[in-house]
C-alpha cells in the first residue's frame, strides 16, 4: 500500500511509525511543511493515565516517552491572594518538541524519513496514493478542499488566549485568575521540564478591547502579561515563541472520510485546552485508524469502519470540551464567588465530575468544600 501522511505533528508521525512497523512493506510519505525541529508552543498535558492507553499495543513508545514527563497529583487554583488544592487530580506533561522528537526517531526507526519543509498545495498532488491521511492541523488542506463532502463546521471562541512559557517553575497545574482595574484574566500554567513551564494567558474579548491588545506588539503584549501575573511569575520573564493572541478553533466534522482521504488530530476535531485532550486524541485517532484499516479487506470498508467506532468517543470527550470551555467564557463572572464556590464550579465545569465522584477522587478537597457549605 501506497500512503501519503499530512502533517508531521504526534497524530502523522504515530501512524506512520504503528503502520510501517506493523506493514513494513508499506510505501509511507509523510509530509510537513515546518522546518525539522520547529515547533509552537511549549508544554502538552495528558491526564493521569497519560499514555497509558498506548501500553497495550506500544509499550516500547510508553517507555520512550514516560522518562521524559513532569508528573503530579494535584491541580491549585489561585484567586484573590487565595489557593485552594484539589486533590487527587492527577496529570503529567512533556515538551511539544520533546515529544515530537521521540516521535520522530521513532518513524526512522521503522524506515519511514519525513519531508520536512514540503508544502503541499493541492490535493492534486496527491494522485496516485491508496490512502491519504490528513493529520495536517487546524488549517488542514484536505478538510478545506472538501468541507461539504466532509461536512466541516469552524468556529472560534470569543475569548482570547496566547501561549507562553517561563523558566519558572510550578509545582502543580495551577490556575491564576486575576482582576485588575481594567480587566480579568486567567493563567493556565505547568511544569512540562524540570526548568520550564507552559503559561496560557487568556481573557474576556472586553479586556482584551480594553487594553489595546490588537495594536500592541508581541513584546508590549508579553510585557503587559508579565505585569498583571508579577506574583505568580515571581520575576521571571515570559518566554515567547509565536504568542500571538488568538480565538480558540472549533473544529468537527460529520463524516470523516471521502475517497481516499481520511481526517485525524485537529484536522478532523478541536477539544478546548482547559481539558488538555488534543494531543491524546490525535495519538487515539492514529491507533484506531490502524486497527480498522486493518479490520477490513478494503479501505473504504476500513474508513467507514474507524468512523463508525471511533466518532461517539470523540463526540462525548468534545461535548465536554465545549462544555468546560462555556465556563471558561464566563471566568470573570465565576471569579465573584467565594473561594470554595468558586473551586467547585471550576472542578465540576464539564459535568462529568458528580459530588460522588469527587468525594472519592478528592477527599480532602470536598471535605474543605462541604465545611464551608455548612459553615455559610
Amino acid at each position: 500500500m501506497r500512503i501519503a501522511v499530512l502533517g508531521g505533528g504526534p497524530g502523522g508521525l504515530y501512524f506512520a511509525y504503528l503502520w510501517k512497523k506493523r506493514h513494513p512493506d508499506a510505501r509511507i510519505d509523510l509530509f510537513e511543511q515546518n522546518a525539522e525541529g520547529a515547533t509552537f508552543g511549549f508544554g502538552v498535558v495528558f491526564s493521569a493515565q497519560a499514555l497509558e492507553f498506548l501500553r497495550a499495543d506500544d509499550p516500547d513508545t510508553v517507555d520512550a516517552i514516560t522518562p521524559r514527563m513532569e508528573s503530579w497529583q494535584n491541580i491549585t487554583l489561585n484567586l484573590r491572594g487565595e489557593s485552594v488544592v484539589i486533590d487527587g487530580v492527577g496529570f503529567s506533561s512533556i515538551g511539544r518538541l520533546e515529544l515530537l522528537n521521540i516521535l520522530q526517531q521513532r518513524v526512522r526507526a521503522v524506515g519511514v524519513a519525513p519531508q520536512y519543509g514540503t508544502i503541499i498545495a493541492t490535493v492534486d498532488q496527491l494522485t496516485g496514493y491508496d490512502l491519504v491521511v490528513a493529520a495536517d492541523g487546524l488549517n488542514s488542506l484536505v478538510r478545506r478542499s472538501f468541507e461539504q463532502e466532509f461536512g466541516a463546521s469552524v468556529s472560534h471562541s470569543t475569548n482570547k488566549f496566547a501561549w507562553y512559557g517561563t523558566a519558572k517553575r510550578f509545582e502543580t497545574l495551577s490556575q491564576t485568575f486575576v482582576k485588575t482595574e481594567i480587566g480579568a484574566f486567567n493563567a493556565h500554567h505547568y511544569r512540562y521540564s524540570p526548568g520550564m513551564s507552559t503559561f496560557l494567558i487568556e481573557c474576556d474579548a472586553p479586556t482584551w478591547q480594553a487594553y489595546g491588545f490588537e495594536q500592541k506588539t508581541i513584546q508590549a503584549s508579553q510585557a503587559i502579561c508579565e505585569q498583571v501575573f508579577a506574583a505568580s511569575l515571581e520575576g521571571h520573564p515570559l518566554v515567547s515563541n509565536k504568542s500571538v493572541w488568538r480565538n480558540f478553533p472549533w473544529i468537527w466534522n460529520e463524516t470523516w472520510w471521502h475517497g481516499n482521504m481520511v481526517l485525524i488530530g485537529d484536522a478532523l476535531h478541536s477539544a478546548h485546552f482547559s481539558i488538555g485532550s488534543g494531543t491524546r486524541l490525535a495519538i487515539e485517532d492514529a491507533i484506531a485508524l490502524t486497527k480498522a484499516l486493518e479490520a477490513e479487506a478494503d479501505i473504504a470498508s476500513g474508513l467507514a469502519r474507524y468512523q463508525a467506532e471511533r466518532k461517539p468517543i470523540v463526540k462525548k470527550l468534545v461535548t465536554a470540551a465545549r462544555t468546560s470551555a462555556d465556563w471558561y467564557e464566563h471566568f470573570a463572572e465565576h471569579m465573584k464567588l467565594d473561594l470554595m464556590d468558586f473551586s467547585y464550579g471550576y472542578i465540576t465545569r464539564s459535568g462529568r465530575i458528580d459530588d460522588a465522584r469527587l468525594r472519592a477522587m478528592s477527599p480532602l478537597f470536598m471535605a474543605r468544600y462541604e465545611a464551608a457549605r455548612s459553615n455559610a
